[in-house]
Formats: C-alpha cells, sequence, structure tokens
C-alpha cells in the first residue's frame, strides 16, 4: 500500500511539473519563450493584444514583447486620485521619490491596471504595475517573451552634432496597431530620422522608412529630428501617421507610403509652438468625433480634431513665427508629465504640482471638448 501511495505522489508531481512548463495559449500564439529579456533600459511603453506589453529597450536597441498574464477585465477602479505617485512608487522599493525616475505610464486597455517603466538613480530599470492603489514590481525573470533587434540603430557611442548621445533616441516613441509595432526614432542612416514598422509575432521583418519635414519655426528642411510622439489616425479615408517633434510641428505621412528602404517627406500641417517637446499623443472620441490630445514638456495641453486635420489641404513650406497651420484649442491644464487613454471616455495623467510632487489622476475625456 505504502509503494502504491508513493507511486501516486510521484505520478502527481511530474503532471504538476508537466503543466508548470508548458506554454501558455498567449505564448503559443505569438511565439514567446520562456526565460529572462535582460532587458537594460525601458524608454517607452504599448499595450497590444491579449495582455503584451511592448518596451522599449534603447540601450540594447532593441523591442521586448512581454506577457503580462493580465486579461481580466476591468480590475482597476474607474476613477482614482493619488496625491504623490512618485512617492507611492518609490516607497514601494524601499526608496525615495528623488531616487526615481517615472519613464513612461500606460494602462492596460483590457484591465485598466497601470503599468510605470522606471529608472533608479544608477540606471536600472524596473517595471512596477498599479491596481486599486496597490503597488507591486513586475518579474522580468522566467516570463514569456519574445525580442527583436533594432539592426540599423546608432551605435552606443554614437553622438549629433553638438556632442550628445543619441542611442537615447533609437526608441523616441513606440504604438502597436494591425499586428505591427511601430517605433519612431533615429538610426545609423545618413537620414536619421526613422520609422519602422515590425511585424508581430515577431519574425526579423522590418520595414524602415526615412523621414523628412519642413520644420516651419527652423525655416528649413529636416531628415535628423526624431519624431517625439505619434499616433495613427483616419483622415479623409485615408490611414495616416500623426507625428509631432520638439517646437512642436505636426507632420502627416500616409501609412501606405511607410515601405522599407524608402524616404518620405512628410506634410506639415500645424505649428503649436516653439520651445517644446510634445511628450504624448492620445486618440480620443468626444461627442461622436475623434480628437487628439497632446500632453506637452513646456506648454498646456492642446487638442486638434481629426475634422479639422481633413479640411485644412495647406502645407507648411515657409518659414513662420510662433504657430500656425490647422486649427487647434489651448487648455489650461499644463505639466503634464505623462498620458493615456482610460478606456473610451476618460484618460489617465500625471501632472507635475508646484511643489514638484507628481499627482496621478483619472480626468473625463469631455474635459476638452
Amino acid at each position: 500500500m505504502k509503494k502504491l501511495y508513493y507511486l501516486l505522489i510521484m505520478c502527481l508531481a511530474v503532471v504538476v511539473t508537466a503543466f508548470s512548463v508548458m506554454p501558455s495559449s498567449t505564448s503559443l500564439k505569438y511565439s514567446l519563450e520562456k526565460g529572462s529579456p535582460a532587458i537594460e533600459s525601458m524608454s517607452k511603453l504599448s499595450f497590444g493584444p491579449d495582455g503584451i506589453l511592448f518596451i522599449g529597450d534603447t540601450k540594447s536597441a532593441s523591442i521586448i514583447a512581454l506577457n503580462t498574464n493580465d486579461t481580466k477585465s476591468n480590475v482597476q477602479s474607474g476613477e482614482f486620485s493619488v496625491k504623490d505617485i512618485g512617492k507611492v512608487l518609490a516607497e514601494s522599493l524601499g526608496t525615495t521619490s528623488e531616487d526615481i525616475v517615472i519613464q513612461d505610464m500606460v494602462a492596460n486597455p483590457i484591465s485598466k491596471a497601470l503599468y510605470f517603466a522606471v529608472h533608479l538613480a544608477d540606471g536600472t530599470p524596473l517595471l512596477l504595475k498599479m491596481v486599486n492603489g496597490k503597488v507591486s514590481k513586475v518579474g522580468l525573470e522566467n516570463v514569456e517573451f519574445s525580442k527583436t533587434a533594432l539592426s540599423d540603430a546608432p551605435a552606443e557611442d554614437a553622438t549629433d552634432r553638438r556632442g550628445r548621445p543619441i542611442r537615447v533616441q533609437a526608441i523616441s516613441d513606440l504604438e502597436y496597431a494591425n499586428g505591427k509595432v511601430m517605433v519612431a526614432g533615429l538610426s545609423n542612416k545618413e537620414f536619421s530620422s526613422t520609422f519602422r514598422s515590425i511585424s508581430f509575432p515577431f519574425n526579423d521583418e522590418v520595414a524602415s522608412t526615412s523621414l523628412e519635414i519642413f520644420h516651419a519655426n527652423h525655416g528649413r528642411y529636416e531628415t535628423y529630428a526624431p519624431i517625439k510622439s505619434f499616433t495613427t489616425a483616419t483622415i479623409g479615408g485615408r490611414s495616416y501617421l500623426v507625428a509631432s517633434y520638439t517646437c512642436t510641428p505636426l507632420v502627416l505621412f500616409p501609412m501606405d507610403e511607410l515601405k522599407s528602404g524608402q524616404h518620405v517627406k512628410g506634410r506639415t500641417v500645424a505649428e503649436l509652438g516653439n520651445r517644446n517637446t510634445p511628450i504624448d499623443i492620445i486618440s480620443m472620441k468626444m461627442n461622436n468625433k475623434t480628437s487628439l490630445l497632446f500632453a506637452n514638456s513646456s506648454r498646456p495641453m492642446m487638442r486638434v480634431n481629426i475634422d479639422d486635420l481633413d479640411r485644412y489641404d495647406g502645407s507648411l513650406t515657409e518659414k513662420v513665427e510662433g504657430t500656425a497651420g490647422v486649427d487647434f484649442k489651448v487648455f489650461d491644464q499644463k505639466d503634464v508629465q505623462q498620458l493615456d487613454a482610460f478606456g473610451n471616455d476618460k484618460v489617465v495623467l500625471i501632472q507635475k504640482g508646484e511643489d514638484g510632487s507628481l499627482a496621478l489622476k483619472t480626468e473625463a475625456a469631455s474635459k476638452w471638448q
């Protein structure tokens, strides 16, 4: 009887072990492997399908697809406010807010859980998750992931004309749509401003396009400045990359022209104000109309309506002072450090206060109608 008992225990252990190493359905669907992705930095985050989180790692010049297993609907409450999210995140790590930098924040569109890319003072990258005020560290060992390298990224020691390192600009923004991971940034090519479209599941298929714009505030064509923030939108029945750069020119690129090996000139449709960098652009529906909301480094939040982009058939091709081009609205809310959609009718944002604290809160999108 004892032998039979021990035999049953051993069989059960084998079965449990077998199940523990079996890949998940998500892993099989997206060709993920189990292990440690060895992430060196986290500059940008973007959610894809089925709880897959894409992480832009500028140091290693790679994109990581991480299975978060976070696919339960609406685990996060619909409204919340945290007075100082920097302090809350730091305390969860046993340190102070002065010793961390929030690189990016995204909301999982399924669960509404918030994910933060954080760098410690020594540069160590961490991924944190917050649900209903509770912060946890997302493990990055023995996880399901896949990884693809940007083969044309600037060298680690490459610098620009002013001697500033440019590897940090290899990934300046990141977004997933329609089976593609879209990556803006710099390459090692002569015309270094680059847009990459990467098939997912990753299969080494990367379409890399060099970009050129007319920067009206500067009065010249530029090929070396990277897109700082972008989204996609359908304008007049055609799909466009809607991109903004430092000093805030707003430029449209037809998606069907962004093909591998091509050099594409965008149409500059607005100058939204110099001495500013767009931090985030998100698309929201308000009153059955689609609008783009902009969070900026040194200017208040802005809104551009897709209908206005559709009606505007001009192009800025001469030097201008101040703002010009398509109509846009400026709001009072300033110092917004991070911005993302939170469901269909809300946004979640981080706003810097006068005392330097970082307030995290949800807001109704109708606030920016």
